[in-house]
């Protein structure tokens, strides 16, 4: 069992445990996390907050309300995780006691600490750690150098086997710990993690850089669902290219918005190697003039468009396996489950977005195309590397 306590006052950053965090509440990152653990069967929460209570709900954890006593500044964690365990009359078993400041763990780590416990009493995440700490007890005192000398400033390869403790999983044996009272007791195992794992948020300069490693983490899970090598990208044109609107003047002539960003990043495809086509059912001469001043070529299909796309694959040879097709509406849908990879824009139709294997940030019209070409990037799968197709 995993038991995350997640109380509703913070100082720190204010709500923070509801806070957005790259699209999600700060506090279902780690509900996730320990909902995707293999050793994980039931997830609660411990919270005095209603909206927490709710988000925790929403993805299918239990709420224990913790009483008002175990929910202000001086509260222990442990304190929490010990009402939740007398709550639920759990007397034994393995718990796994996680903490939602810590956003970036992953599964293995939940799964990993409590693996250890078949050795071991208690057992707890910490990072590789070579810093070098002082005490200061006042600010005009003589700071004392803690763990090493001042005479003697030991290499970083020399200080091995120092880890930081991080404050994201704690797995210990029920039974004792509810006899201890604490989280550290019997024999105890560290489960290393990598540091850009290890950052727990105390204040706004955390939050900052949390966002900043968790978009990149996502960015890279995004980009790694690309074919590789990545051989040619077959657009729709509305709602992709344009935000899917019309502007019609006092003439009846219709216009559209486009974004030059897209522009430019279908110029870095062609660049690199890709192939790139636009496929459109759209009959306005405004496509084929975007497309022209664009230098991609377009085909206008007057049925459905994967004859189009198979054809214009075949005639360059181009494996469907490797192509990305980006649309946004029913009709593209059977292009996006043909080729080897299908992309939406966020504002996609719902059926577009269920069939795509990557959604990106970016609405239709306002830089998706240059999103892909950032992931397209991340990925390497273009470039010498990845030995694209050059039709």
């Amino acid at each position: 069992m995993a038991i995350i306590p997640a109380r509703g006052g913070s100082k720190g950053v204010p709500r923070k445990n509801v806070r957005p965090l790259c699209g999600k509440p700060l506090v279902a990152w780690t509900l996730e996390a320990a909902q995707q653990a293999a050793a994980i069967d039931r997830v609660v929460v411990s919270t005095d907050d209603p909206e927490i209570a709710r988000i925790s709900r929403s993805q299918g954890a239990q709420v224990i309300w913790r009483p008002p006593e175990l929910a202000g500044d001086t509260a222990s964690s442990e304190a929490a995780v010990l009402h939740a365990l007398e709550q639920l009359e759990i007397t034994g078993g393995a718990v796994a006691f996680l903490q939602c400041t810590a956003p970036l763990i992953v599964p293995e780590d939940i799964d990993g600490t409590l693996s250890l416990l078949a050795e071991a009493d208690t057992a707890f995440t910490a990072a590789p750690w070579h810093g070098f700490p002082w005490f200061q007890e006042e600010p005009w005192a003589d700071p004392i150098p803690v763990g090493h000398s001042r005479t003697q400033r030991p290499r970083r390869q020399d200080r091995r086997g120092l880890y930081l403790e991080v404050g994201a999983v704690y797995a210990m044996d029920a039974a004792g710990f509810r006899r201890a009272r604490h989280r550290f007791f019997g024999r105890t195992r560290l489960y290393p993690i990598a540091p850009e794992r290890s950052l727990e948020i105390d204040d706004e300069s955390d939050w900052l850089m949390a966002e900043a490693l968790l978009r990149r983490r996502l960015q890279q899970q995004k980009a790694a669902r690309l074919p590789r090598p990545l051989a040619a990208v077959v657009l729709d044109f509305d709602g992709v290219l344009t935000d899917n609107r019309v502007f019609i003047d006092e003439g009846g002539r219709e216009g559209v918005v486009g974004h030059r960003g897209d522009g430019w990043a279908l110029g870095r495809l062609k660049a690199a190697g890709v192939a790139v086509l636009i496929v459109t059912k759209e009959v306005n001469p405004v496509v084929q003039q975007r497309c022209r001043k664009l230098g991609v070529p377009c085909l206008v299909a007057a049925g459905a468009k994967p004859p189009l796309v198979q054809s214009w694959l075949a005639q360059r040879g181009i494996d469907a396996r490797t192509t990305v097709y980006v649309g946004n509406d029913e009709p593209d849908v059977p292009c996006m489950l043909f080729c080897g990879c299908g992309v939406a824009p966020a504002d996609a139709a719902p059926t577009a977005l269920r069939a795509a294997q990557i959604v990106l940030d970016a609405r239709g019209g306002q830089g998706c195309v240059r999103e892909l070409w950032e992931l397209v990037e991340t990925a390497g799968v273009v470039g010498d590397g990845a030995a694209p197709h050059r039709g």
